[in-house]
């Protein structure tokens, strides 16, 4: 099986001794409390998903992931994984301290060593990175949230972040290697979405699965945008789908806690070494793979792979045209594999299939399975109706 991004899988779960020292010594330490992307980041480098990071990064790391989409020792890593304070909070923090980590409800979910307390400038992390520095970007919109300096140094997870939805889709990289492996998978291809699966998505996954022994379905039920479709309704989506359209011994469904950073062609590097994490060989990316609006190039998403050796990333990007329903084929295509004039053509996205929802039109069989338009049409009316 693939080795994790780095060589190692990474856990940041102490136990024996260690854990109860740090138990003990928790209570007592100056607390961060952690916003919801803090939160996800904070679990994600806990089960190894965001390995080889052991912890928030200090600046040098965050400096080169910034302008040479590398980590300080030129592995290849996009985006940055940070803890930010703000300046009337400097005083509490010190390098060379520890802190407890703290959630929602103010309980303490582990401890931080502080290596490192720098300075950094949003409009830059924000044009490097999302690049775009339009308060209207929803990446954009969250740096203007949080404070002026990151914290950088390891974390030790002492107790999860409570979740109170999909218990039995958790698994984390070591479960699902062991999955894999039950399986007797080797190639593994991982799927990344935050939308419902409607057909375009399906021929992808189809695609894929002829050259790969199994398919992972790795929904992003983390933090998203305003006007994304519910992770419980998408969910509902997923399993119906996978019980009536796909080989339940070639397909399985886990959920990816992180949250969205809607960095587009960054993203979407960074989408693929963690699936190298959870043990998936390949990894598909499609049109404006983690985009929003229109900050970003159809393609953009693909070409940024080749700024990287392909053997440094390791896990194999499989890279897709724009699909469409061609009527005159019948079937699903692109403009590889269909003939016929784009007149003939209906082009799917999971924005138009909220649309049509929205307006209280029921997406056609070219759009998405009946089951599934049932469903989210069901949804939809539900929220007019409360509205």
């Amino acid at each position: 099986m693939i080795k994790a991004h780095g060589g190692k899988l990474i856990n940041r779960v102490p136990e024996g001794k260690e854990r109860e020292a740090l138990e003990e010594l928790a209570p007592g330490l100056p607390k961060i409390h952690l916003n919801e992307r803090e939160l996800r980041d904070f679990e994600m480098i806990a089960i190894g998903a965001f390995s080889p990071l052991e912890g928030f990064m200090t600046e040098d790391d965050y400096l080169a992931v910034l302008d040479l989409k590398r980590l300080a020792k030129g592995l290849p890593w996009t985006i940055p994984v940070t803890l930010a304070v703000k300046g009337d909070d400097d005083s509490a923090y010190n390098e060379g301290e520890k802190v407890a980590l703290v959630g929602p409800e103010d309980e303490i979910l582990g401890v931080m060593q502080i290596e490192q307390k720098y300075h950094f400038d949003k409009i830059a992390e924000a044009e490097k990175v999302l690049l775009t520095n339009d308060d209207a970007h929803p990446g954009v919109a969250y740096l203007g949230t949080i404070g002026d300096k990151y914290l950088g140094g390891p974390i030790w997870m002492l107790h999860r972040p409570k979740h109170h939805s999909f218990e039995n889709y958790r698994l984390d990289p070591k479960e699902t290697r062991v999955l894999f492996k039950a399986k007797g998978w080797d190639t593994i291809v991982a799927f990344q979405t935050r939308n419902p699966i409607h057909r375009a998505h399906e021929y992808l996954q189809k695609c894929a699965l002829e050259v790969t022994d199994g398919l992972l379905i790795h929904p992003l039920v983390g933090q998203t945008q305003k006007g994304d479709i519910p992770a419980d309704i998408r969910m509902e989506c997923y399993t119906l789908l996978l019980e009536h359209y796909y080989p339940k011994t070639r397909t399985a469904l886990s959920i990816f806690p992180a949250a969205m950073r809607y960095a587009g062609p960054r993203e979407a590097v960074f989408h693929a070494l963690v699936r190298k994490n959870y043990g998936c060989s390949h990894f598909i990316v499609g049109r404006d793979h983690a985009g929003v609006g229109s900050y970003y190039g159809t393609y953009d998403a693909h070409y940024i792979f080749l700024e990287f050796d392909r053997y440094e990333i390791d896990i194999t990007p499989m890279f897709f045209d724009h699909s469409f329903f061609c009527r005159r084929c019948g079937n699903m295509g692109s403009s590889k594999t269909c003939p016929h004039d784009s007149s003939d053509h209906v082009f799917l996205s999971g924005t138009k299939v909220r649309e049509m929802l929205s307006e209280g039109i029921m997406p056609p069989s070219e759009f998405t399975r009946p089951e599934v338009a049932e469903l989210l049409m069901s949804y939809y009316t539900k929220e007019k109706e409360t509205a």
